[in-house]
């Protein structure tokens, strides 16, 4: 049997931030249902651009924005899936601010490092 949309969704969501996003049941919040059917559904899981591609496309829109906790959750999940390394994180703060804008970019900046150690911390732990 097929799976559904939503199924596909749950697991590319799952997939793309390492288990650390938590969905509510279907039909508790109709954003998240539309959100799993097509962002992880249908953009997320086409095959041209890998999860990686899409990741930094992704810091970049939201760096544009300075949204710093979906910022924080990305940096997470790319350092967590082993998508991005902290030297490599490095040098987006540095391409990104040429492009974003200083203020905004270092607005990101303090938050990332704790979560950079954070993530260190728990994957040597392992």
């Amino acid at each position: 049997m097929a799976k559904s949309r939503r199924e596909i969704g749950l697991e590319k969501i799952d997939e793309v931030y390492a288990g650390d996003v938590v969905v509510p049941p279907e039909g508790t919040v109709p954003f998240t249902d539309l959100m799993l059917e097509q962002v992880f559904a249908e953009v997320w899981t086409r095959g041209e651009l890998s999860m990686r591609d899409r990741r930094l496309l992704i810091l970049g829109a939201i760096a544009a924005q300075g949204a710093k906790d979906a910022w924080l959750v990305q940096v997470r999940a790319a350092l967590k899936k082993g998508e991005l390394t902290q030297a490599q994180l490095h040098e987006v703060f540095v391409q990104l601010a040429q492009y974003v804008g200083y203020p905004r970019l270092a607005g990101l900046i303090t938050d990332s490092l704790r979560v950079m150690g954070e993530v260190a911390a728990e994957q040597a732990k392992e």
